[in-house]
Order: structure tokens, then sequence, then C-alpha cells
């Protein structure tokens, strides 16, 4: 058992070692990006469920945090200033698939095929998502969920959904982002985002090394119907969502997990929508259930999963008919092991790059911001004073 145990902990320490560089430089640009691009007016600028305004939700979406909890938090905030509410979900998934460290650690873990599936398949179920609610979203839906969202219970994250410290005046965009409240900015939303998710992805990794270590691919060959392939390319953009369902895991946490799962047999449409599920595990659909009621929630939770799983079928078409899946399966983190090669010097490099970034953090005197994280927040409160 000791030695099971080590083992799994080994594999999870290599796996977060070799995906240690892509982390910090995909949380430093979207911390860039961040403060780049205001939320202020951000439910202004999606009043309807037009294309116009959906285009809007997933470039803003793409600008945010992929904090799965704050990108919730964040939704239901817009959807109670008067952004339209299939707009306002089209953003909380943009922000959780389309951002930009989701791609650098996706192209690190799992190679360039995946990484443009997701990128492919995102706006595919986003449009899927809102054919969905235009057909069966209903007023006697949609009025309860509203007032359900106007009594303002606390979820999670609702103080880093507000934050907003975007620097969108002061010349041109290096001008801005090289300035000292630029800086700041950056520095901020760098640690907040670090510390949103760093459980997903410790817990993410504990749980990948787990699998890999102790369960045996023949499993995952027989649950994923490996030799089956046609079965298998319908099995697995059905049971993808529902195994991310029961793994707790969000955000880019459930990378690691995918990997072990696409080693393990999973087909490629199947780590698609495992990847597009984060936003239908148990923790947030309890959250969902307390921002719009337990009728909302279930809508929400079938309406995501047949998109998810319906626009990941069609990418695994796609991609096969375009021979674009690759006939083998190694996703390298699962067979990672530390030792003084370029993975090393990249993170020793990105290592300094966040150091300079947390001293930034810690001299602004925001500690307190960090507690503030999970609590609802003051719109008057420092959270804007950069903008």
């Amino acid at each position: 058992m000791i030695e099971a145990t080590t083992r799994a902990l080994t594999m999870a320490l290599a796996m977060g070692w070799e995906i240690l560089w892509p982390l910090i430089l995909g949380f430093a640009l979207s911390a860039v990006v961040q403060a780049a691009v205001s939320h202020r007016q951000m439910s202004q600028l999606l009043p309807d469920d037009r294309p116009r305004s959906i285009a809007t939700a997933l470039a803003l979406g793409a600008a945010s945090s992929s904090c799965s909890y704050a990108a919730v938090a964040l939704a239901r905030s817009i959807f109670r200033k008067g952004a339209h509410f299939t707009a306002a979900m089209a953003f909380e998934m943009a922000s959780t698939n389309l951002v930009v460290e989701l791609s650098i650690i996706m192209v690190a873990l799992l190679g360039w095929q995946l990484t443009l599936a997701e990128f492919v398949g995102a706006p595919l179920m986003l449009a899927l998502l809102v054919l969905l609610f235009r057909t069966f979203l209903t007023q006697n839906l949609l009025e309860p969920a509203k007032i359900q969202a106007d009594k303002g219970v606390a979820g999670r994250m609702e103080g880093h959904a507000e934050m907003d410290m975007s620097v969108i005046e002061g010349g041109s965009l290096w001008q801005r982002m090289t300035s000292d409240r630029g800086l700041t900015a950056i520095s901020h939303y760098f640690v907040m985002d670090w510390a949103a998710v760093w459980l997903d992805i410790v817990g993410g990794l504990l749980i990948a090394g787990a699998l890999a270590a102790w369960v045996p691919n023949t499993f995952w060959q027989s649950f994923f119907l490996a030799d089956h392939p046609v079965l298998a390319t319908l099995w697995g953009p059905l049971i993808g969502p529902l195994a991310a369902v029961i793994s707790f895991v969000c955000s880019v946490g459930n990378i690691p997990l995918a990997a072990v799962l696409w080693n393990g047999g999973i087909s490629f449409g199947g780590v698609v929508a495992f990847i597009f599920a984060d936003l239908i595990i148990l923790p947030i659909l309890n959250i969902y259930r307390k921002y719009y009621g337990l009728r909302m929630a279930g809508f929400l939770f079938v309406t995501f999963y047949v998109a998810m799983a319906a626009a990941a079928l069609i990418v695994d078409l796609i991609f096969g008919s375009l021979a674009l899946i690759p006939s083998e399966r190694q996703a390298r983190v699962v067979e990672a092991s530390i030792a003084w090669n370029y993975t090393t010097w990249l993170n020793l490099a990105f290592l300094i790059l966040a150091a300079l970034l947390i001293s930034c953090f810690l001299k602004t005197g925001s500690l307190a911001m960090l507690r503030m994280m999970n609590r609802p927040a003051d719109h008057g409160s420092a959270h804007h004073h950069a903008a």
C-alpha cells in the first residue's frame, strides 16, 4: 500500500513539474489580457442572444479568468445587471474553454490535435447551446431563475469574479501594461487566478496520479470500448461529461485527468467532452441550484450535457474524416519524470517570473484581497481602484 501510494504521489509530482512552466506562462498571459479588458460594461454588451452578442460573449470569456467558480459567479452578476441569460451562459462557457492558459497546458500535455479540437469544438458547443436555449428556455423557467438570482445567494469566488482592475486609459496597450498601474493589475490578476484554481490543479494532479498508477489500461480499454471503434466513438462523448461530473475537478485541473483517460483508451471526442464538462461538476451544479433554483439547475445540466456531447461527437467525426486524430496515445505527463532537461530550465525561468509578479502583488499590500475572494463583492472596494 505504501509503495502504491508513493508511486501515485511521484507520478502526480512529475506531472505537476511537467506542466509548471505552461501554467505560469498561461496565467501570466491571461493576467495581461484581463488587465487590458474591462468587465464593467459587460452586461451592456450582452443585451440579447443574437450572433453579435454571442460573439461578444465568446471574446469576453476568452479574456477572463479560467476559474470555473469565478466564471459562474460573474455570469450571474452580469445577468443580474441586465445581460441576456443565454449570452451570460455563453460567456461562462467561453471563459473555461477558450482562455489562453488552457490552450498552453493542453499543447504541453495532450498535443496540438486535441488543443485544436477544443478550440473548434467550443464555438460549436456554444452554437448548439444557443439553439437549445431558444427552443426550450421559457419565461416560466427564466422568471423564477431571475428572482432567485436577485436574492444574491453566495456561491464561490464572488469577490474574485467582481474584481476589475483593468487599465483602459493611458496610451497604447504597451504603455498601459508597462505602467505602474498596469504592472500592479497584472500581478493582482496573476496571484488571484492562482489562488482561485490551485486546489483544482492539485486535486486534478493527485487524482490523475492515482488513476495512472493504480488503474491498469486494460480496465480503461474495456470501459471505453476501445476494441469496438464505432461504439467507442459514440460512447466517448456520452461518458466523458459524466466522468467529469463526479471528478469534482474543474478549470485547468481536469487536463491531467484528460491525459490519463486519453492514454487509457477513451475516444478522441470523449476527451474533448470531458474537458468541456468542467461547468457541470457536482459542486457547480449545487451553485446553479443556489443561484437560479432547482429547476434551472436541472435545465442547465441537461442542456449543457447535450451541447457538450453533441459538439464533441461532431468534432470527433470531423477530425476523423480529416485524419487528424493521433494514431498513438502518448500524453507525456503520464510518463513524465523530473530530470535536468529543457522542462526544468523553463520551469526555473518561469518561477523567476512568478516570483517577480508575487513580489509586486505583496508590495501593494493586497493580501486582504485574497481573504475577500470567497465573499460577496463590495462594489465600492479596492477591486476597482486601478481602472
